[in-house]
């Protein structure tokens, strides 16, 4: 009986300790959220300076929120690097020349570097080859205003003031206003001015909800914490057609879903919103194998959307913009970059793995990813230059129908699962699936030529092993250059541009007040 009561006793204690731990972590962490919740209205009832809406110049946040802003500024460092990715622009092209012949006759195969931090946009933006070189004579001509949507704050406000429409009609250099697009990408494009709550700047995506039904206005603070991010991070295309007097309106093709398929449905269906029969939608017809080529854009918020994180809430600024606690303060690191720079305060916040564990994982199935990648890269180079010598050598459209409805799918598979650089890790399993549908197309693509090249006589085709970019260019320049002259010009004429018209753009810019933060040149 006394032993009895011994562990009666031993339990009771037992009890009564975990209780009181429990007790004492809920009153911690209520002191820690009341002291928070202290700290955000303080931050509002202590502003400093009043910020009207739509404010397109950063600088005037820091007064208000200076940790944020602090963050934010990091995003012009370059010092990071991953195996696989960084925040240092790098040549892509240099380093896989056989994208350049899968681009050839689009602007992706003069220039395409690796992206870097928010900061840079603008000036990413207008010293890429791909943008052209407005306000130089005999330079490209300059892609459409719709390539600024995402790349700085003035952009809504300049949709407003001009309208959209009129907006997406313009051109990337008009001198109207080009010089106005100089702040980059930054509070207010995600942010209220004046409450801070996160908001929808950009019309495309909240078009998108609603042709598939939806209201965007029904979305939680988690989900907007993904939403701002898929304003941007998405596959898109510039609609073009007849009925709304070609503005390249930017549009996301999610009307049949965000799946690599759903999506090529609604390019190759497109005959109906074009009233052109037979004619899909593409970005451009490829300059060697004369495919209808559809260019994937960066489908992140698609890809993120499919993989296990996404499918269980879990938000772009959970990893890419983790909570730093600082005293009683807590607050979003706008640092925004790869989680392996922060593996404490990003993977390790769910995972208990070392953060040598974890950053090993995400090698892995990177690593699976990109053998198969470079795989259907050459497969896919390959097929564009037997596809020209089939043409050179007398195949008709009707020999060639098969072959370039397969490459075009190949293509638009290999696209869709590189372009958005994070997916191999968003959605491994999702893009080692694309990846291999993309090969499967690919050899079937090369099948069907061999037979087209049989019946012509031709018994074998030299696929050239490039050694860098400056090869591959050499070798689709015969087929561009008439259309877009050379790799060279291009170069000189985007020269010219950076060293004589846009420092008059930057000029105009201060003398109008337009930007006020020193440093962003």
């Amino acid at each position: 009986m006394t032993e009895n009561k011994k562990i009666a006793t031993w339990k009771a204690w037992t009890l009564f300790v975990v209780v009181l731990a429990v007790v004492f972590g809920l009153g911690l962490f209520a002191a820690s959220m009341l002291e928070r919740r202290a700290e955000v209205v303080s931050v509002f009832n202590n502003k400093k300076v009043d910020i009207a809406p739509g404010e397109a110049h950063n600088d005037v946040f820091e007064a208000n929120y200076p940790r944020e802003f602090k963050t934010w500024t990091e995003t012009a460092e370059t010092g990071f690097r991953s195996e696989y990715n960084g925040s240092e622009a790098v040549d892509v092209l240099d380093a896989r020349p056989n994208m350049v012949i899968l681009w050839a006759g689009y602007a992706f195969a003069w220039d395409y570097t690796t992206p870097r931090g928010h900061m840079h946009a603008v000036y990413d933006i207008t010293r890429s080859l791909r943008t052209g070189s407005p306000g130089v004579e005999g330079g490209l001509t300059p892609q459409p205003s719709t390539c600024w949507t995402c790349k700085s704050p003035d952009v809504p406000r300049l949709m407003q003031e001009m309208g959209l429409k009129e907006y997406y009609a313009g051109q990337w250099g008009n001198p109207a206003w080009a010089a106005e697009v100089v702040n980059p990408i930054g509070c207010s494009d995600c942010h209220d001015a004046q409450t801070m709550d996160l908001r929808i700047s950009r019309p495309a995506l909240r078009e998108a909800f609603e042709r598939q039904g939806k209201n965007i206005e029904d979305a939680s603070l988690q989900e907007m914490r993904t939403l701002v991010c898929a304003q941007c991070h998405v596959e898109y295309y510039f609609r073009n057609n007849e009925a709304e007097d070609k503005i390249n309106y930017l549009t996301f093709p999610w009307d049949n879903g965000i799946t690599v398929e759903a999506i090529e449905e609604y390019y190759d269906s497109y005959t109906a919103e074009t009233g052109k029969e037979g004619k899909p939608y593409y970005d451009y017809i490829h300059a060697l194998s004369k495919t209808p080529i559809l260019k994937a854009q960066h489908p992140g918020y698609e890809t993120s959307q499919m993989g296990i994180h996404g499918q269980r809430g879990v938000s772009c600024a959970d990893c890419h913009m983790p909570y730093i606690s600082e005293g009683g303060v807590k607050y979003s690191d706008h640092h925004i970059q790869s989680p392996l720079a922060n593996i404490d305060r990003t993977c390790q916040v769910c995972h208990r793995e070392s953060e040598e564990t974890l950053r090993e994982n995400v090698y892995d199935r990177q690593r699976k990813n990109d053998e198969i990648r470079t795989r259907l890269e050459a497969e896919l180079a390959a097929a564009h230059i037997e596809a020209k010598t089939a043409w050179d050598n007398g195949a008709t459209e009707g020999e060639m129908k098969e072959v370039l409805s397969e490459i075009r799918k190949g293509q638009w598979r290999w696209d869709f699962a590189v372009a958005s650089h994070g997916a191999s890790f968003h959605a491994p399993q999702e893009i080692a699936r694309i990846l291999a549908g993309g090969l499967d197309h690919a050899h079937l693509a090369r099948l069907a030529l061999a037979k087209v090249l049989f019946k012509h006589g031709v018994e074998n085709v030299k696929i050239p092993v490039f050694g860098g970019k400056e090869e591959a260019q050499k070798f689709i320049e015969p087929s561009i250059a008439a259309k877009v002259g050379t790799i060279g010009q291009m170069e000189k004429n985007k020269s010219r541009f950076m060293n004589e018209v846009r420092p008059e753009w930057i000029k105009a810019a201060k003398a109008s007040g337009k930007l006020t933060m020193e440093g962003l040149e």
